[in-house]
This record gives C-alpha cells, structure tokens and sequence, in this order.
C-alpha cells in the first residue's frame, strides 16, 4: 500500500515522529506503517529554537541518515518549506524527493522574531499551486500535508478559519490536511465533514482515544514532539536521580518497562 492509501483506510495512519537514527529504527521495530520527522525534536537535538532555525542543509542531511536508517515510508516536517517563492519550495522539496521521501508537512503559519502569524490564505493557497505544478514537471509525487494553525494560535474563529483555509487548499493541490491542537470532537467532526481531504491531529492532552478519532473521521495521527519532550524529562529526572542518590540504580530502576 503506498503512502497516499495509508490515508484513506477505515483505522486511522498512526505516524511515529523520529528525530534521529535511533528513533526511526526503533519506531520501524515497533511495528510502525510510516515514520514521519518532528521539526521541533530535530532542531532541539542540534540546539536550536523550532521555527526553520535548523537549516535546510541540516535538516536534508539529518533525513538521508533516516533514509538510510529504515525502510519505512518517511514524511518530512518542512515547516515553511525553506523558501521565500515557491520555486525555492519546489527545490528543495525536490532535494527531498530525490532522497526517497514520500510525502512532507507545509505550514500555512510562520514564524519571525518568535512570534508564529498565519500567512494570508489566497497566496499561501497560490504558492501551493505553483509548488504542485513544479513538482508535477520535475517528476516527483509527494504527499503534500498542509498544516493550518489557526487552532495552535488559539484564535477565536478557529473552526471557521480552519475549515476555509482547508477547502481552499484542497482546491490548490493539497493530499492531506494538519490541523494541530484541535480536540474537540464538535470540532473535529466538522471539519471532516466540511473538508475533503484526510485530517490529521496531533498529540494532546485532550485529545480523544484512537477509536473515537476513528468514528469522527480522522485518518492521521501524530506525536508532533511530545514523545521527544517526555523523553527529554525522563533523561533530566534520570541525570538528577544519579547525582542525588550518588549511585548508578536509577539507570537501572526501570530499565525493562
């Protein structure tokens, strides 16, 4: 099955979000259908700031290390896509093509100086089109999963946004729609039926059990950082734990859970 029919199974594509090596190879042991990158954990592994502070330089070599690392299908979190227009967008999700990734996250949001804004809808739909048609004459097929932020912002119209926005780029060339943070399952359940495109969610605390985003119509979930991020304190309260008590058990206390 490739990687565009994962999407459109009764259960939804559970993706593993990898950061390294290590991640992709144990998420592919787990009996996972697909890895996916997670921006945030890839640029906190080198100590940078989510928001395109990992270079695309970087970020293409950290994801021909995860090509080579699993066999699974590989989609690739391109944030803004590393590109003022939508040829350089174009190129450089050709770069990743060329690499054997299948499929890649575009954001409808950017940030700059740290603060994360929504770009104008007609011309992110616009530059989608063009990126598309670019992809098309240079030959490559990828899975093109926008992501639209109104939800993570928390802005008031956050249902209507999304849905606008999601029909908008189902009409320019997007396979799949990403919208983090949205848990409600009022929510969730209007925009599967607004929005002909496979929806996505994200990891929250909120958000409901695996079954119940099947029922609603959910065909994709993600981890996004979380896992990295539970990882992150499980090796601090670890590192504490061995000065505190002045001995090595605490690398042992759990080591078969």
């Amino acid at each position: 099955m490739d990687f565009a029919a994962l999407h459109h199974q009764a259960e939804p594509l559970l993706i593993a979000n990898v950061w390294d090596a290590t991640s992709a190879r144990l998420a592919e042991q787990a009996g996972y259908a697909a890895i996916g990158t997670s921006s945030a954990a890839m640029a906190a592994m080198l100590g940078h700031e989510d928001g395109e502070a990992l270079g695309f330089t970087e970020l293409r070599q950290l994801v021909a290390r995860l090509r080579t690392a699993s066999r699974l299908p590989l989609s690739v979190d391109m944030e803004a896509g590393y590109g003022d227009s939508p040829e350089r967008i174009a190129a450089n999700l050709s770069e990743l093509a060329a690499l054997g990734v299948v499929g890649v996250n575009l954001e409808d949001s950017v940030v700059r100086q740290g603060q994360r804004s929504l770009q104008d809808a007609a011309a992110f739909a616009a530059m989608l089109t063009a990126v598309r048609t670019a992809l098309r004459q240079a030959g490559h097929t990828l899975f093109l999963n926008i992501r639209t932020d109104p939800f993570l912002l928390g802005l008031s119209d956050a249902q209507a946004q999304t849905i606008a926005r999601g029909r908008l780029y189902a009409a320019h060339g997007a396979d799949g729609l990403f919208v983090p943070c949205v848990v409600q399952e009022t929510d969730i359940r209007a925009i599967v039926e607004a929005v002909p495109l496979p929806l996505n969610v994200m990891c929250m605390p909120a958000l409901p059990d695996f079954a119940a985003l099947a029922r609603l119509g959910v065909k994709r979930l993600s981890m996004g950082n979380a896992v990295h991020e539970q990882l992150q304190r499980s090796l601090l309260n670890m590192l504490h734990n061995i000065r505190a008590q002045q001995s090595f058990q605490a690398v042992f206390t759990h080591a078969d859970h």
